[in-house]
């Protein structure tokens, strides 16, 4: 069994989210893979950006959607970085990623991107909508995929499962032993978030999750060493590669 500490949009705790810099700083932090959020630009470049407009995370305005890649550059994303393309976060990080697809739109070509890079072993798709799901299933039958939802209830399994999902992406809140045993015996590998400190870490490993995606890869991995119980818990389990 194997497990895996994600860098939720890098280092979202301690660097600007979705940039080069947090990206490096979870790699540095010793997180064994990264997330990261795709969206297109007007002219159909690949960005990596959480929400659907730049104002929470950029001094700019306006739809990503409706800007042209040299506009989107012009645009400071924090401590003077700016928003990177997926082939630049590509090119620059060797972990594996979780890219989850924010924008339906940004699908196919990220999926295209994948293949034309020969990276399908090392990246999962993610997404909360199913659509995109079928999408790329259908696209690259042998895509690694994940189903992603705030709860962990029964019907999360049950569209899984139609779906063909490699994992499901519950939110920790309601992750629980039974609900990932359920998963594993559907051959679901399970991914939970967000898990921020050495409690939250507990709970998802004595549930039995694969994978947690935290904004403080530091503080997790600095749980995995020092904290007695996680020691134990995770013997046995190697890094995610």
């Amino acid at each position: 069994m194997t497990f895996a500490l994600v860098g939720h949009r890098g280092a979202l705790g301690l660097e600007p989210e979705n940039t080069l810099r947090s990206f490096r700083r979870a790699v540095a932090e010793g997180a064994h893979a990264v997330e990261l959020d795709l969206r297109l630009t007007s002219d159909e470049h690949l960005v990596i950006l959480h929400d659907a407009d730049v104002e929470r995370t950029t001094d700019g305005k306006g739809p990503i959607a409706a800007m042209t890649l040299d506009e989107v550059k012009t645009l400071d994303a924090g401590a003077g970085e700016k928003i990177p393309t997926f082939a630049e976060v590509l090119d620059d990080i060797d972990l594996p990623l979780q890219a989850e697809i924010k924008a339906a739109e940004a699908c196919r070509p990220a999926l295209d991107m994948i293949r034309g890079r020969g990276l399908a072993d090392r990246i999962t798709v993610t997404s909360f909508s199913a659509e995109t799901i079928q999408e790329t299933r259908s696209y690259l039958p042998t895509m690694k995929t994940g189903l992603i939802a705030s709860h962990a209830r029964p019907e999360l399994v049950e569209k899984g499962r139609s779906l063909g999902v490699s994992a499901v992406c519950p939110g920790l809140a309601e992750l629980d032993e039974e609900f990932a045993r359920t998963c594993h015996a559907e051959g679901f590998e399970v991914y939970t978030w967000p898990v921020n400190d050495a409690d939250g870490l507990l709970r998802a490993l004595r549930a039995g999750a694969d994978a947690v995606t935290t904004d403080f890869p530091d503080v997790l991995v600095n749980a995995t060493r020092h904290v007695p119980e996680v020691r134990d818990l995770l013997a046995g389990r190697a890094p995610t590669s």
